[in-house]
């Protein structure tokens, strides 16, 4: 169609192409990485493999504008050196949000896999509360799960409470782990250290959601002969259709406040 907008869908996995169905539901012309050369828009995995899709051949003949996400400092050069603006979607508040629902949804799914007992009148421990942490403590709260959230923040904390969820300070989550086998994390940061999981019940499960290299001593729980696992993209493992729409609607509002601007 004249004057249809182009989109290079970069990347194999069922969220992009469930994100390249919404675009093109949404009126967009939607190709694949043949169309670089032709398309207004690149959209590049979340998040983006290098070894798979190198971005500076990607971008060679490139010159439209590519949004991907949890971009890093060498991306946006290498993008620079191309002369295509880069933007990232991931750094967009609603897909954080309505990605932090697949993530809740695929972390319960682990849960009831892994565990012996019902989430209801369990006691699980849940480190940091940020929208992942959030969506995460309501759902298993929900399911009658015991909820316990370790939090730096005060107002994280107030708002654990709020939703009738028990917090403690994260400084006190080594004094705090001995009442728990199942602990989830949210923190990229190294928080589950070896004298955490120490004080854990023996045979603990961990469940870190955190982006590499995750907010876990993993040697550490393999000696201590707990199970740790690092669930990573679960979005897209999970609920592909669903994220894949929620990151097409996000790109699409960038796109449309780009028009506004003037």
């Amino acid at each position: 169609m004249d004057g249809q907008r182009r989109f290079a869908v970069i990347g194999t996995d069922p969220r992009l192409a469930a994100a390249g169905r919404a675009l093109a539901r949404a009126g967009f012309a939607v190709g694949g990485p043949e169309q670089t050369a032709l398309a207004d828009y690149i959209l590049l995995p979340l998040p983006r493999d290098e070894s798979r899709t190198p971005l500076a051949e990607l971008l060679r003949a490139a010159k439209a504008l590519a949004l991907g996400g949890k971009l890093s400092a060498q991306a946006r050069q290498i993008a620079a050196e191309a002369g295509v603006e880069l933007v990232d979607y991931f750094a967009r508040e609603e897909l954080i949000l309505c990605n932090a629902i697949p993530t809740a949804e695929g972390c319960i799914g682990i849960l009831m896999a892994e565990r012996t007992r019902t989430l209801w009148n369990s006691a699980i421990l849940l480190a940091g509360f940020g929208p992942v942490g959030q969506a995460l403590g309501v759902r298993l709260a929900a399911l009658g799960a015991q909820v316990t959230v370790a939090a730096r923040r005060p107002a994280q904390r107030a708002l654990a409470e709020s939703f009738s969820l028990r917090a403690v300070d994260l400084a006190r989550l080594e004094q705090t782990a001995p009442a728990f086998d199942t602990v989830v994390n949210t923190i990229p940061a190294p928080v589950l250290t070896e004298a955490v999981l120490a004080a854990l019940r023996p045979g603990s499960l961990i469940v870190d959601l955190a982006s590499k290299p995750g907010g876990t001593d993993f040697a550490a729980a393999r000696r201590l002969g707990h199970r740790a696992i690092h669930a990573l993209s679960l979005p897209a493992a999970c609920a592909p259709e669903t994220a894949g729409e929620a990151l097409a609607r996000t790109v699409c509002e960038i796109l449309a406040e780009r028009e506004e601007t003037p």
